[in-house]
């Protein structure tokens, strides 16, 4: 029948008109943010889990962040372990092959001294100048803290966070230390150390010819020690370059991840925006044409 006050038409065309406007206004979110799953109520499934391992992102960014500041300190310690070792021309290679020297008889060793006391205190000036943001272990003091902490990696499973870390202990690299115990100024059994020993006063007397060889000895051990103290920081920086490269490939594939959970496909988007809109179009003209239906009852009254 026709009824002037129930229109089922009208009422069903603007059913499907906010069914349409509704999934269309769906549509253009995703289009302008690009992501299928932009709050809780999209899915709130998805939503908690990309929040969190945005959460990871943010976290393994900072460990990037401290592992780059870590291996600029190692780095500037290394170089340093390096300049002290020297060449034939500087550092603890120089003063051996001057000891060595100075073992001729006859020489002047006061002259000899002379080279050895410029090396000593570039040596010196050299690990003192061996600090980055505040941190020196070459040469350190009373307040230097005993070990170091290097950030390298960040995880998590289910609740826990694990943050890992590399230990640096001081001791190991100390060149000079404010209770001469480190490597260049600790005496010897039978020579004082590399820092303060002086060859000015020998002789070619047997006993400090044989005095000369103690200090020859302690100089060796002193370049095999910090060789070996180059070698660990070698170690450390190759393991801190690696992890960076690994955090950084770890994020990445996290940032995947969470594409793949709540990014919006646009190709599909573009095809259903095209389609909704047409929809809505033409339910606007059927709930017009609808509308209109109830004027032919006026014709019934003519």
């Amino acid at each position: 029948m026709s009824s002037l006050l129930t229109n089922s038409t009208a009422m069903t065309a603007l059913q499907t008109l906010r069914s349409v406007s509704s999934q269309l206004s769906t549509t253009q979110t995703r289009i302008s943010t690009g992501q299928r799953v932009s709050t809780a109520s999209d899915n709130a499934a998805y939503w908690s889990i990309a929040t969190s391992m945005r959460a990871d992102n943010a976290a393994l960014s900072a460990v990037s962040d401290s592992l780059c500041l870590s291996a600029a300190t190692v780095d500037t310690e290394y170089t340093a372990l390096t300049t002290v070792i020297g060449d034939k021309d500087s550092g603890l290679t120089k003063l051996q092959s001057l000891l060595v020297e100075a073992k001729t008889a006859g020489i002047d060793r006061s002259k000899i001294q002379a080279d050895v006391t410029q090396i000593q205190q570039q040596m010196k000036a050299t690990a003192n100048a061996a600090t980055f943001n505040g941190i020196n272990w070459l040469s350190t003091t009373a307040t230097t803290p005993t070990t170091f902490s290097l950030v390298s990696s960040y995880s998590r499973v289910g609740g826990t966070p694990t943050i890992g870390s590399i230990t640096v202990t001081t001791a190991n690299y100390s060149l000079y230390t404010s209770a001469q115990g480190g490597i260049l100024d600790t005496a010897g059994s039978t020579a004082p150390s590399i820092d303060t020993m002086s060859i000015s006063a020998l002789t070619d007397s047997a006993a400090d010819q044989t005095t000369l060889d103690g200090y020859i000895a302690q100089v060796t051990a002193g370049i095999n020690s910090v060789a070996s103290a180059a070698a660990n920081l070698g170690a450390v920086k190759n393991r801190l370059s690696t992890n960076t490269d690994f955090v950084k490939s770890l994020m990445d594939s996290v940032d995947r991840g969470i594409g793949q959970l709540v990014d919006a496909d646009m190709n599909q988007e573009s095809t259903r925006l095209s389609a909704l809109q047409v929809q809505q179009q033409l339910g606007v003209q059927a709930l017009s044409i609808a509308n209109n239906s109830s004027q032919s009852i006026l014709s019934l009254f003519r």
